[in-house]
């Protein structure tokens, strides 16, 4: 992690957030970065101890000597640094893209040792589960505090703008995804500091032994009818049907209001956005951006359900959630938009009316979704067995039709 700061200084385009504070400071005082940095997180330690009290776990006190030699590594790296000479901006560009690298595999080991947090992510931690407030809003606002600091300090002290530039935009959108992508391509990482492999729950590596059950998985453009076709196909078929049962199930779980959870479930306004987003959580271990959780435990809650019994599941990714399933029918209800629009004003009744952006809208919020927890397009046919237009039949016609289908393949 030295190094990486290390190097981004000596590139001279802008340091990353949490260093431009002690960076600038040490440009205007006789301490050096390293001891600002010493100092600042300190300060990070004891608003941590401020606002916990007694119940400041006494373990974190381990950041102290780490960030006591964290700061006397940086200046130990600066010296070492000192003799690269940079002759052009494109060696400035590479060099400050090298200590992002750098200082992204630094950080990653640090928070796999599960030992303790940096300062500020723990200040973070601290701050989000005292006030109740979400993590990575809270990591974006401190990280924002850091910058508009440095600038203000900067130009207090040195009468310019130093250390913030472009080299600090690219530390804030990288070093997050670097600390991904190093955690999800190198595993022995994880091996090799704790002497196991920790298993990932995610979709794609999750296998189960499922019972002899019947399941449907109805996807749905808004607006098509798929609610009312899976309600008639669960009447006829006699089996049970979830669709506004999981939110409440989910609530039970995790402990979100069931306003929440309908709110904020399989819907993504903008996957680059929410990407960069979920760049703060890969900082400390315990955390999970909220639509990251809600994805997970509907997903266990889905599978347990299908090891149980036969069912109807409407929406939720649930196609690709069972997808190891072998007796699962996966469906997939869209319409024109008049058709959409009339039973989403008329029968509905959202107010104000839907219009046809308003649609375009809904139906890549939840391609987004699809595509981010999934990896896959929402909307390619070949992920599901029968596709099939209701505003050819109306709700209750196309529940008829596909009963015949699935009754025809002898399920």
């Amino acid at each position: 992690m030295a190094f990486g700061v290390s190097f981004s200084v000596k590139a001279d385009i802008g340091v990353s957030p949490i260093s431009c504070v002690p960076y600038i400071y040490s440009l205007g005082f006789p301490l050096s970065i390293g001891e600002f940095t010493i100092l600042l997180n300190a300060l990070f330690m004891l608003i941590q101890i401020a606002i916990l009290g007694k119940k400041y776990n006494l373990i974190q006190l381990i950041q102290l000597p780490a960030i006591i030699l964290f700061g006397y590594c940086i200046d130990a790296a600066m010296i070492l640094v000192e003799n690269i000479v940079l002759s052009n901006y494109i060696e400035q560009l590479i060099l400050c893209l090298i200590s992002c690298v750098v200082l992204a595999f630094g950080i990653l080991l640090v928070v796999k040792t599960r030992l303790t947090y940096l300062p500020l992510e723990g200040l973070v931690v601290v701050i989000s589960q005292v006030f109740k407030k979400e993590f990575g809003k809270v990591k974006i606002s401190m990280d924002s505090i850091m910058v508009i600091i440095g600038v203000i300090s900067s130009f207090i002290f040195l009468n310019q703008l130093v250390g913030i530039r472009e080299g600090s935009i690219i530390a804030a959108l990288s070093i997050g995804a670097l600390i991904k992508f190093f955690n999800t391509n190198l595993p022995f990482i994880e091996k090799w500091l704790t002497n196991e492999v920790i298993e990932k729950s995610n979709i794609e590596n999750i296998s189960n032994k499922y019972n002899e059950t019947f399941i449907i998985t109805i996807s749905r453009e808004y607006g098509s009818g798929g609610h009312e076709i899976g309600q008639f196909l669960a009447k006829e078929l006699k089996i049970p049907f979830y669709d506004k049962e999981l939110i409440d199930l989910t609530a039970e779980k995790t402990g979100y209001t069931p306003e929440y959870i309908q709110e904020n479930e399989q819907k993504l306004t903008n996957s680059l956005l929410y990407d960069l987003y979920e760049q703060n959580f890969t900082y400390v271990n315990d955390e999970l951006p909220p639509k990251d959780v809600l994805f997970l435990i509907q997903s266990k809650i889905i599978r347990d359900i299908c090891m149980k019994e036969s069912c109807i599941i409407v929406g939720r990714c649930a196609n690709f959630i069972l997808k190891d399933h072998p007796n699962c029918v996966n469906i997939f209800i869209h319409a024109n938009n008049e058709y959409r629009k009339e039973k989403i004003n008329k029968v509905y009744g959202v107010n104000p009316p839907f219009t046809d952006n308003d649609l375009k809208d809904s139906d890549e919020q939840r391609a987004n979704y699809c595509t981010h927890f999934t990896k896959k397009d929402w909307r390619d046919v070949t992920n599901y067995h029968i596709t099939l237009d209701s505003s050819l039949y109306g709700s209750k016609e196309s529940a008829k039709k596909l009963i015949k289908l699935i009754k025809s393949r002898n399920l």
